[in-house]
């Protein structure tokens, strides 16, 4: 089920698109403003953002900013009572997906948000990847290094899967944990160290790839 981060103060709103999106077959997690939105993106994996432009607190536009420094990739959609040319260009300026104008019939979003999660929907691959001297095949969980053939657990794969489809740049650590993990947690950051020293040393034999420690920040995949 698709998880998605609902952010809008309106009380009859909100509880109308969350109660129509549920019926969809999407998890809604609803955030009452900006601030409460922004804490429980950084705990929470999601697959699409929907960000009221006014909100108490902190706004829809400041929102997508600080999501899209966390997670680049995904997509969200505006929600405004404002018909003004400027906060539209604001909006694509910001990356949205969409900008919906209130008022606007629940289905109209429901339908709006299917296209998007399509589009951006990753192609899947079952052909192994080649990084460097080593084969990776997510399908078998294999790791293969010209002296030996690793089997890796499930987290391992998803973990160095993630890594190498954000490879040869920073990697924010908590970007990492909502997207392997599912949360942003302090005891889950430990077990994600244990993770990355281990497949550290699958890749020992090919010196030419290498996960980097950008120190207090997260990390770099270098292949």
């Amino acid at each position: 089920m698709q998880k998605i981060l609902l952010a809008e103060d309106d009380q009859d709103l909100g509880s109308v698109f969350q109660q129509f999106l549920e019926l969809n077959d999407f998890e809604v997690h609803w955030a009452k403003d900006g601030e409460e939105a922004w804490e429980s993106f950084q705990k929470q994996k999601f697959d699409i953002c929907i960000l009221d432009v006014m909100m108490p607190k902190m706004d829809g536009f400041t929102l997508a900013k600080k999501i899209k420094a966390i997670n680049g990739k995904i997509p969200f959609l505006f929600l405004t009572a404002k018909k003004l040319k400027e906060d539209r260009m604001e909006g694509l300026k910001l990356g949205a997906d969409d900008y919906i104008v209130k008022p606007f019939e629940a289905d109209e979003l429901v339908l709006r948000i299917q296209n998007i999660l399509k589009r951006v929907a990753p192609t899947q691959s079952n052909e192994p990847i080649q990084i460097g001297q080593i084969k990776f095949d997510f399908e078998e969980l294999t790791l293969v290094t010209p002296t030996k053939t690793h089997q890796l657990t499930e987290k391992e794969g998803i973990l160095l899967n993630f890594l190498f489809q954000n490879r040869n740049q920073l990697i924010r650590r908590e970007s990492i944990l909502i997207e392997v993990w599912g949360e942003n947690d302090y005891f889950l950051g430990r077990s994600m160290d244990v993770f990355i020293s281990r497949l550290r040393k699958y890749f020992q034999e090919d010196e030419n790839v290498k996960i980097e420690t950008v120190r207090g920040v997260g990390f770099r995949f270098l292949a």
